[in-house]
């Protein structure tokens, strides 16, 4: 058996999330079946991160193993042909068969999109998180200071979560405003902030948490001091809301 790494990208709008469920269309779900059409093998896709419902990836990393003979290059062009156009395999490798998407990876990278005005553009709506109330950036950035490390985030993990080691090491947590962003050859011009946070791995929700909590700072609601308070409390209810999936993108993996 041969194993295959695929890296991948697609807009998760329309689907709930990586990981097969009873019901709804998963990423996982629709590229076993696109394996199956190529090679007529149901084997499992194992993704680098279960991405939830509606959130997008730039760089998901993925393998399964195959019987099949098909080059590389050939499985990639494949699956392309019978995949949704809202899934594209990006590149496509023979792995060693020792090779664990989940486990091997040291660092995750995702960025979360925020729309800070009045009104967005009809583009960009089902890809940022609209705040219409200026958001004080430099207590963000404050605050996200605070949790850079290694700690228990359990303050920030998603109820009903069953991960036993709440415990991960965010390497950097960066806060940034932009005034426009680049979208099919054009600036798209307004107010824009873009959280961006990279670790060894991340909870379920952890990253989506972190950022509602740091808009109710960036709101006033909180103060920049009270993160560590909410990251040794271990609970839930004092951190702020999970912030919706359309805004954040899983960036980059590495191995």
């Amino acid at each position: 058996m041969r194993k295959i790494r695929l890296l991948l990208e697609y807009d998760g709008t329309d689907y709930h999330g990586w990981q097969i469920q009873n019901k709804g269309l998963t990423i996982q779900g629709i590229i076993e079946e696109g394996v199956f059409r190529i090679t007529g093998e149901q084997t499992r896709v194992v993704g680098a991160s279960r991405t939830d419902a509606g959130v997008h990836a730039l760089g998901q990393v993925a393998a399964f193993r195959t019987k099949s003979r098909l080059e590389p290059e050939k499985i990639k062009s494949a699956l392309n042909a019978v995949l949704p156009y809202d899934i594209r395999i990006l590149e496509a490798s023979e792995a060693d068969d020792s090779f664990r998407p989940i486990y091997g990876a040291v660092k995750k990278s995702y960025f979360y999109l925020i729309s800070n005005q009045g009104e967005t553009s009809a583009f960009l709506y089902r890809y940022t998180l609209l705040v219409k109330q200026p958001l004080e950036i430099k207590s963000m950035i404050s605050a996200a200071k605070l949790i850079v490390g290694k700690h228990d985030f359990s303050a920030f993990k998603g109820v009903g979560s069953s991960i036993k080691d709440p415990v991960r090491e965010i390497f950097s947590l960066d806060i940034n405003r932009l005034e426009s962003i680049g979208f099919m050859t054009s600036n798209m011009k307004g107010d824009f902030v873009r959280i961006g946070i990279e670790a060894n791995g991340f909870l379920r929700h952890m990253v989506r948490n972190i950022v509602g909590t740091l808009v109710e700072i960036g709101r006033g609601r909180f103060s920049a001091e009270k993160m560590p308070e909410i990251l040794k409390s271990r609970d839930r209810r004092l951190a702020g809301p999970t912030a919706p999936p359309c805004g954040l993108f899983l960036e980059k993996i590495v191995y």
